[in-house]
């Protein structure tokens, strides 16, 4: 049956009191470096961190007494998973989940201790689905697809409405997709009141599952490819989420991965909240270059989840540093008597950088044994700074071995 705006309306009012919200601020530096006029909506204030909360609630509220008694399950790389161990806890519903090996940590160990039961299964949300309904037949589980299920679809279309409200003038959505219920329902409910408005699809190039369904005319599988956006990797857009999404849909872009890591840390830096990869993505389309039309224009960005492990937020934030050229290491020779280190500390302080970390390679550095390689990691402020930290060095008598 075919998602309608009187659907998302009913979903927002079934799913009232149950979730939040969530806040959509104007972001003055967001906006500065875009030349767009930025808000975002933040749907990772939710509860779990996700807007995925909107169609779980949406869907497990529709149960039949029968099916809430006995159970859902579905097979979630996390945040899907997240939205319906939580909102089942509340309603009293059991929930199974079953995530790929490649799901998050922390979204593994916070749907456990929302209550649901988590099975790690396949390499691939397909190896996971079947799973999952392998159960569904021997255990009489309710499946609740995490982007398809029209409940779902209507479900997250209510953040369309709540937009529309908040930005009442907003030109262009830029909106993450992956298997396309987000987008799907946020595109109905907001063309359907405003057809002037812009929907934009980004999805990671590692991805790209919406865009293959565009060139096919319908859903197709894509490989999965390592991705900073997890929460896009379902290697195929819905059905119903692209029958309704192509009609909708103004245009769709792809982003690098990147891209994507340094959109996380100008969310963390500027914007002073923690994003996911697949959150990330908007903003990396406007980064990247990819959406020129819209300087000037008054644009949303759909800030889906924050559901980010600290360890990966970590390596992407230095990553991120490096291609600002905040961050550069580079391997120097030096002597190796007794204030030769020094010496080259003194060079590197007098360019104004800091050393972050510093290590003596004694078995690599050639046949002068009065010599050293030291392999430097400094902080500098950008890329000029970088090349003039690298001629003052130079300068100063210190060839550089190998430069990064």
């Amino acid at each position: 049956m075919p998602v309608t705006l009187k659907d998302i309306r009913a979903a927002q009012r079934r799913i009232a009191g149950g979730l939040i919200v969530s806040p959509c601020p104007v972001s003055i530096p967001l906006s500065e470096i875009t030349g767009a006029r930025i808000s975002c909506k933040l749907d990772n204030c939710q509860r779990t961190g996700s807007f995925k909360e909107r169609g779980a609630r949406n869907a497990l509220l529709q149960l039949t007494p029968a099916a809430k008694k006995k159970g859902v399950i579905a097979a979630s790389a996390g945040n899907h998973a997240l939205g319906l161990a939580y909102h089942g806890r509340l309603l009293g519903i059991p929930v199974t989940v079953v995530m790929p090996d490649y799901a998050p940590l922390i979204k593994i160990t916070t749907c456990q201790r929302l209550g649901a039961t988590v099975l790690i299964r396949g390499q691939d949300f397909a190896e996971a689905r079947a799973e999952a309904d392998a159960l569904v037949a021997s255990q009489g589980f309710t499946y609740i697809h995490g982007f398809d299920a029209p409940a779902i679809i209507a479900g997250q279309g209510t953040m369309g409405l709540e937009i529309l409200q908040q930005v009442p003038d907003v030109d262009a959505i830029v909106c993450p997709v992956g298997g396309g219920g987000l987008i799907a329902g946020l595109a109905l409910a907001v063309k359907s009141l405003k057809p002037r408005v812009q929907v934009i699809g980004v999805e990671s190039a590692a991805t790209g599952n919406f865009a293959a369904a565009l060139r096919a005319g319908h859903p197709v599988s894509v490989p999965r490819r390592p991705t900073l956006a997890d929460g896009l990797a379902t290697l195929t857009v819905g059905a119903n989420a692209f029958a309704l999404a192509r009609r909708q849909v103004d245009q769709v872009v792809s982003v690098s991965e990147d891209w994507i890591s340094l959109a996380i840390l100008r969310m963390v830096e500027l914007e002073k909240t923690v994003v996911e990869g697949a959150a990330a993505t908007p903003l990396a389309a406007l980064l990247s270059g990819r959406l020129p039309k819209l300087k000037g224009k008054r644009v949303v960005l759909v800030v889906g989840g924050g559901n980010i492990d600290p360890a990966i937020l970590s390596r992407v934030i230095e990553q991120g540093l490096v291609r600002d050229g905040r961050l550069t290491r580079f391997t120097a020779k030096i002597s190796d008597r007794p204030g030769g280190l020094a010496v080259l500390c003194r060079a590197i302080a007098a360019a104004g950088a800091s050393i972050k970390d510093i290590a003596h390679d004694r078995a690599f550095s050639g046949p002068d044994v009065s010599a050293v390689h030291v392999v430097c990691t400094v902080e500098t402020r950008d890329h000029p700074h970088v090349t003039a930290l690298r001629r003052a060095l130079k300068r100063h008598g210190f060839p550089l071995v190998v430069e990064q």
